[in-house]
This record gives structure tokens, sequence and C-alpha cells, in this order.
């Protein structure tokens, strides 16, 4: 395949969040305010799309100062080592739970990268008010932090753990059609400049 869309995230139109139980009793929901993606697709068929996203660490938020602190220190992110969390997939898969798709892919934090499955619920695809096509999608999924080495945590007299393993996680993403790219030609630029010295 030589010839693809290429899609740009519409930062002011997406987020990537993600909520946590805390005495397992309560949500404490979070998000990430920097990322970005090289996405592309043949046509309009999300099948066939290839993910390269990444996310600023340090740009964790969960409306608590002292806490983001925390979860940029060693204890969690370790954001001063290891700046980003990256996740990259090539596979989306029709699914028999209310026609979703499923989405496998690699999700690396903190340098360790573990396959997971994503739930993806297509929007669809609509023009905007200044001729913009856009494509809207709905990410959900669940993982288990400790398996990132993210193992803090703290013991609490009769409810157990002050946090939960599991982490749920919840995207809105909206994305704009940045056009048609001739891969061929770009990778043979790409290796003519990189003969030029």
């Amino acid at each position: 395949m030589t010839n693809q869309t290429k899609w740009s995230i519409d930062q002011a139109h997406s987020e990537i969040s993600f909520r946590v139980k805390h005495l397992m009793i309560a949500n404490v929901k979070g998000s990430f305010k920097t990322f970005d993606a090289s996405i592309y697709s043949e046509a309009r068929d999300f099948t066939t799309v290839e993910i390269d996203l990444w996310i600023d660490a340090a740009s964790i938020s969960t409306g608590d100062v002292k806490r983001d602190e925390h979860l940029r220190g060693a204890d969690f992110l370790d954001t001063q080592n290891h700046k980003q969390i990256s996740f990259t997939a090539s596979t989306i898969e029709k699914s028999g739970k209310n026609g979703n798709h499923e989405m496998w892919g690699g999700l690396t934090i903190k340098g360790v990268t573990k396959n997971v499955q994503l739930f993806v619920e297509f929007g669809g695809i609509i023009n905007d008010p200044w001729g913009n096509e856009k494509a809207g999608f709905t990410v959900t999924g669940k993982i288990n932090r400790s398996d990132w080495g993210l193992v803090w945590n703290a013991s609490i007299e009769k409810s157990g753990l002050m946090v939960s393993d599991e982490v749920t996680i919840l995207c809105e993403i909206e994305l704009i059609n940045a056009g048609q790219k001739d891969l061929t030609m770009e990778l043979k630029n790409s290796a003519d400049k990189a003969v030029v010295k």
C-alpha cells in the first residue's frame, strides 16, 4: 500500500483520561494534557489504521498538585527517566460486543511494553462547518498497572489497599483528515536525504 490518508488529532476535541479506585470505594479521575500521534489509514477504512501515539508522561493531571507530583515520581511514572508513554497499533477487528471494534497494540510505560486490548466505538465521519473532514472515536479498556512496574500502594485498615491495581482507560478522540500521502515518494526522499552528507 503506497497511498494512505493521514489523520491528525484535533487537540481541542480529544482527551486521554483514566480512572482508578481509591480506598476501594470511589474513583479518582485523571488525564494527560499533552499527546500527539502519527495516524494513517487506507482511505476511510479504519480497520487498516496504523497508529503511533505518544504521551508526555509529566502532563498527567488529577486535579491535585501533591498527588500529581507523586504520580510523576519514582513510585509511579518516574517522568525524570521516562519522559513518554507510547502506544502503537496496526490491528483493529470487528467485535461482537455492541458492534464495537477490538484494537490490539503495544503500550509502553517506564520502558516496559505490553500487548493490550482496547475497545473502539466509531462515532462516524462528517465535515465540520469549515470543510474539514472529521472522524470520531471513543476508546476504552482496562489494564493492570503492576504489569508495568507501577506497584506502589499502601494498606488501609478494613478496606485493603489504598489504590486499585486496575486502571480504566477512557479516551475521546476526534481526527482531522490531513490528506493523502504517497509513502513511496516519502520513503524515497528520506533515503535520498540520508545519502547526502
